[in-house]
């Protein structure tokens, strides 16, 4: 699959909550994830399937989702990687704190499998 393909089936299962699944079909064993930076009890770059199924796992135990949209892909020059953008509607579960999050990833594939994400957010 192409950058392209992957990039679009991302989105589609994103938008449709399938986050694990997304994880399941499109994702390498190796997976590097890097977010911009740590949060309390995890750390901003994790590798492996496992890491990120647990990061994954940390993210849903820890916030109330109340909407994702996501926008993309974003495809440029590159053939071996693509962009999307998240806005997320969240409650973080400890804090009772709501909050609206804009992220944008980058996503770099290798064969047919995403091999690395990186999560850039909105500064300044």
């Amino acid at each position: 699959m192409s950058a392209l393909e992957i990039g679009q089936k991302l989105v589609s299962l994103c938008k449709e909550g399938k986050f694990e699944e997304a994880l399941q079909e499109l994702y390498g064993d190796n997976i590097v994830s890097i977010e911009g930076q740590d949060m309390e009890g995890m750390p901003a770059r994790m590798e492996g399937i496992e890491a990120i199924r647990g990061k994954n796992a940390w993210w849903s135990e820890n916030h109330e989702i109340h909407s994702v949209d996501v926008t993309g892909p974003y495809c440029g020059h590159r053939q071996d990687q693509f962009a999307a953008e998240f806005t997320m509607d969240v409650t973080n579960k400890p804090s009772g704190e709501r909050t609206q999050m804009r992220e944008v990833a980058l996503y770099t594939i290798d064969g047919d499998k995403i091999v690395q994400e990186e999560f850039l957010y909105l500064m300044g």
